[in-house]
């Protein structure tokens, strides 16, 4: 595995990506100002840009303006010479954008070089002591002022979703809490081939959270200017480029910034 360059101010930037639409039109436009993007390009290129955004977490969204990292196991695996093109998980392919890079352990991102990081349903699958190493770490990339919007499943919605079904007699309550919740496993793996698939991917909610104790968590890292965030809320239109308007469903979104001084 090739080591990552340590990236800081100056951003190699993926010309020619594809990014599915929604409020799209804002990030078309922030992508040919702020980018440097050209759109009549159609080769990979390295371009020098304004400002630096990381998403951690990806997946298979990777959008041109972004530095995105995914910590999979099968992104590893694609990247494989020869084997990598026949490696598939859930049908996931990772697009050529997509760097590996794990929070957890620290991404190769100067300090305070960042004016955004993002991660979409990515902290709930963390367990807590990772959790805090991922908030302190997106705090030390964050220049002064940097935004940072996070989205986690919001277990106040689940929880009490729950209880108003058992109320109501809801014999499949339960069941219902612990599938929507990702915090149960129906039926262990067998085998070794069985087992490794599962060692693929990191589906399971390990720690769920709920507005009051993410907001807590954030401000115990230091973080300011703590809101409750909607899709496409941002005056950072740099972030219309990585949100999908149906992870908000459900989820407890946050925005906030590293301080000034």
């Amino acid at each position: 595995m090739k080591r990552l360059e340590k990236f800081g101010p100056e951003l190699p930037v993926i010309v020619g990506g594809k990014r599915a639409s929604g409020i799209q039109d804002k990030a078309k436009n922030w992508r040919n100002a702020e980018t440097c993007q050209n759109p009549h390009e159609k080769t990979m290129k390295t371009e020098t840009c304004k400002d630096l955004y990381v998403q951690y977490g990806c997946g298979a969204s990777a959008p041109d303006g972004w530095l995105n990292f995914d910590a999979s196991p099968t992104l590893r695996l694609q990247r494989l010479p020869l084997i990598g093109n026949f490696v598939r998980h859930d049908k996931i392919s990772f697009p050529k954008a997509v760097r590996f890079g794990d929070i957890r352990d620290g991404l190769p991102v100067a300090d305070q070089s960042c004016a955004g990081a993002y991660a979409s349903h990515v902290l709930e699958h963390l367990a807590l002591a990772d959790f805090e190493k991922a908030l302190h770490e997106t705090f030390r990339i964050l220049r002064p002022g940097g935004v940072f919007r996070l989205i986690v499943p919001d277990l106040a919605f689940y929880c009490s979703r729950y209880l108003a079904e058992l109320d109501s007699g809801d014999e499949d309550a339960c069941s219902r809490f612990m599938r929507t919740t990702h915090l149960g496993k129906e039926r262990r793996s067998r085998g070794i081939v069985a087992s490794w698939l599962e060692s693929l991917t990191n589906s399971k909610h390990m720690w769920m959270w709920d507005k009051v104790g993410l907001c807590a968590a954030l401000k115990r890292h230091g973080f300011t200017d703590i809101r409750s965030a909607s899709f496409g809320d941002s005056a950072d239109l740099a972030f219309a480029a990585v949100e999908d308007p149906g992870r908000f469903a459900n989820a407890c979104a946050i925005e906030c910034k590293r301080p000034l001084h």
